[in-house]
């Protein structure tokens, strides 16, 4: 479970796919990082907020789901190359045998799971191909 001040401090980024981008050389980050790394401290980081289009460049289809997602086992979990240029590890929602790499993706707002014995519900970013 994580912590109150955690789960505040990553809103932007959980619910509006927002990350930064370097002024100096251009470069896009997810999460938001606070220093470049190809400029370190010459680097000028600004709020981003993402298209949230993509491609699946990896992917795996997960039969035996951790504690907590057992109900939506076989579900695709991708490496997706957002349009902006970061990557990011995403469920894919949607017909696993429809899923290929090189499939276009675009984010969706969806319950991630439930925390607690009063099962809070928590809710962010997953994606689905294009088409759907």
């Amino acid at each position: 479970m994580s912590s109150v001040p955690r789960f505040w401090r990553n809103l932007g980024s959980r619910y509006n796919l927002e990350g930064t981008h370097c002024k100096e050389c251009g470069e896009f980050f997810y999460p938001p990082r606070n220093i470049c790394v190809n400029c370190r401290r010459t680097g000028e980081l600004e709020s981003f907020k993402f298209k949230g289009t993509g491609e699946i460049i990896s992917y795996t289809l997960i039969h035996t789901a951790a504690e907590g997602f057992e109900g939506q086992a076989p579900y695709t979990l991708a490496i997706i190359k957002l349009d902006e240029g970061p990557r990011l590890t995403s469920q894919v929602v949607g017909d696993p045998d429809k899923i290929q790499i090189g499939t276009r993706v675009r984010s969706v707002f969806r319950k991630l799971g439930e925390d607690g014995d009063r099962g809070m519900i928590y809710y962010g970013t997953k994606f689905v191909p294009v088409d759907a």
